[in-house]
């Protein structure tokens, strides 16, 4: 760019002043000083060196990045521990007690001893309402050593005969809410046993085993028996041992010069030999009707051990509990058609023996032998069982 002076001359504009020279040794010297982020500083223990020029400083040290989410560009939330609510803890227990009640059950299912008892044949009485068990106390020594013969007093098995039956009971359970009924028959009943004439009803166990007695039990009554279920000595005695024993209150003293068994009267704990002793002594001062006081001491235990085994007591004391759970299955013998759960229905019903809330009696009979029925009083009795009805009570007998 020109401009004109007064004297018509094209100059150029003057150029600025410029800064005096410096001299090549201190341009060097210039030259030759560290770049910022070179060398030592004493700021260095205080700063982040900045890098060579054009580059990034590094990043400081920290975890790994994370690629963001690819959905909606929100960071997930961090998972929550799973807290156990009052009613999933609730839930699992419930779960865990299921199974261990169908362990136990199917245990009991597969391990009790079974036994052909129950058939048809011609002449065989029709099913009537209810249901009746049949239950039997053998003098079976099965199992037992001649250590626990004598321990427990069952006397010399060779003078028996044969294997017989102390205990034989109808326990009937109605459909409707009339109360079930214990029906003792006593052992020395005189009645027709098929194919082997008149005897006493305990000599068709000796003669044709379950089956026969079966036979014999449901011709003489007219009742139909639905299920079988029997123990012997060895395994009534395992079963009380098991709970710890059984709790009796006992009226008189009770001195059996026939086994040796000495109880005294008053409340106490029977163990399984003093069990044993009391529901088979008839030939104590504490037994003048022998047979029919003997009938009578066997409905009252039953009525006390069915009661202590299902107690909480027992159920939840594991002390007691699998003891039990462990001498039952050796102890009982059932039809093969029975099941626990028909099993547990009889005890269920039986704990009503202590509390009254079962009929219990014995075979009403025309004299003290208990070997004749009184066959008037026997046929109403029959007939208040098949129908459901109360038994009258001028023919309960204990």
């Amino acid at each position: 760019m020109t401009y004109g002076g007064d004297d018509g001359r094209r100059r150029m504009p003057p150029r600025p002043p410029q800064p005096p020279a410096r001299p090549r040794q201190q341009q060097q010297r210039a030259q030759m000083l560290p770049l910022p982020g070179r060398g030592q500083s004493p700021y260095d223990a205080r700063t982040r060196p900045m890098g060579a020029r054009g580059e990034a400083p590094a990043p400081p040290p920290g975890p790994p990045r994370q690629d963001p989410p690819e959905h909606g560009g929100r960071q997930p939330r961090p998972r929550r521990r799973r807290r156990w609510s009052i009613g999933k803890i609730l839930m699992t227990l419930l779960i865990v007690f299921v199974l261990f009640v169908g362990a136990i059950w199917a245990y009991l299912e597969f391990s009790i001893n079974r036994v052909d008892a129950i058939g048809d044949y011609s002449g065989r009485p029709a099913a009537a309402s209810g249901t009746n068990w049949l239950i039997v106390g053998s003098d079976s020594r099965q199992g037992l050593t001649a250590e626990d013969e004598e321990r427990l007093a069952t006397g010399d098995s060779g003078e028996a005969g044969g294997q017989r039956t102390d205990t034989i009971m109808i326990a009937h359970l109605p459909d409707n809410s009339t109360k079930p009924t214990l029906l003792s028959l006593p052992r020395d009943s005189q009645v027709k046993i098929p194919g082997h004439g008149t005897s006493k009803i305990n000599a068709a166990f000796a003669l044709g085993g379950p089956k026969l007695l079966v036979q014999t039990v449901e011709q003489a009554t007219g009742l139909r028996m639905d299920h079988y279920a029997e123990i012997g000595f060895g395994g009534f005695a395992k079963i009380v041992d098991a709970i710890g024993g059984v709790d009796m209150c006992i009226d008189k003293d009770m001195n059996d010069p026939m086994t040796g068994i000495d109880i005294k009267a008053g409340c106490q704990k029977l163990d399984g030999r003093s069990a044993l002793g009391f529901v088979r002594m008839r030939h104590a001062s504490a037994t003048p009707r022998s047979d029919l006081d003997r009938v009578a001491n066997q409905r009252k235990f039953i009525g006390a051990l069915v009661s202590q085994v299902a107690s909480p007591g027992t159920l939840l004391n594991p002390f007691d509990f699998f003891p039990l759970l462990g001498s039952a299955p050796d102890a009982l013998t059932m039809d093969t058609g029975d099941h626990v759960h028909n099993l547990v229905g009889l005890a269920i019903a039986m704990r009503g023996i202590s509390s009254d809330g079962v009929t219990t009696t014995t075979m009403p009979i025309t004299d003290a032998s208990a070997q004749h029925w009184d066959k008037k009083k026997s046929a109403q009795l029959f007939d208040a069982l098949k129908n459901d009805t109360e038994v009258p009570p001028d023919i309960v007998m204990n």
